[in-house]
């Protein structure tokens, strides 16, 4: 096996891909939230939350891939079980199924957490001078960003 050369040491490698990590695991427990709510979503806002849900969960399956390939960039071997995502997610999981506004307002608070994840490890990020997590990191951010405020408008 070739040694991993991309101009990062590996005590950075690994400090960043370890905050990775915790963006993988709130990511992937807000997409599996997510899809939860939007299978069991009921009341009058019931086609316009069902598809909102819809959109969310389907970009969160594309952004935990993206995630879990940059951690194997650095060469560190990306978290895959609910175990470990239990264990590294700031997002704890939801017991039965909230009303629509609860799971509106839950569904903002993970991706307000998802943005504070995102903060910590991108200041790691730039201080190895690693701009492709950096970069993947701001762009995970200006989306969460951009989320919370779309459902903090629901309760406008």
């Amino acid at each position: 096996m070739s040694t991993i050369d991309i101009g990062i040491n590996q005590a950075d490698r690994e400090a960043i891909a370890n905050h990775l990590k915790n963006l993988l695991a709130d990511s992937y427990t807000l997409y599996l939230q997510t899809h939860n709510f939007h299978w069991n979503i009921t009341g009058p806002m019931f086609h316009q939350l069902h598809l909102m849900f819809e959109t969310h969960y389907t970009e969160l399956a594309i952004a935990v891939d993206d995630i879990a390939e940059r951690i194997r960039s650095l060469d560190v071997a990306a978290p895959g079980t609910y175990k470990q995502f239990a264990e590294l997610s700031s997002i704890k999981e939801v017991e039965g199924v909230p009303s629509a506004d609860q799971m509106v307002a839950l569904l903002t608070a993970g991706h307000e957490q998802v943005v504070k994840t995102c903060r910590a490890a991108l200041a790691v990020a730039q201080a190895a001078d690693d701009e492709s997590s950096a970069a993947l990191i701001s762009d995970r951010m200006r989306i969460h960003e951009k989320t919370a405020w779309m459902l903090r408008a629901l309760n406008a």
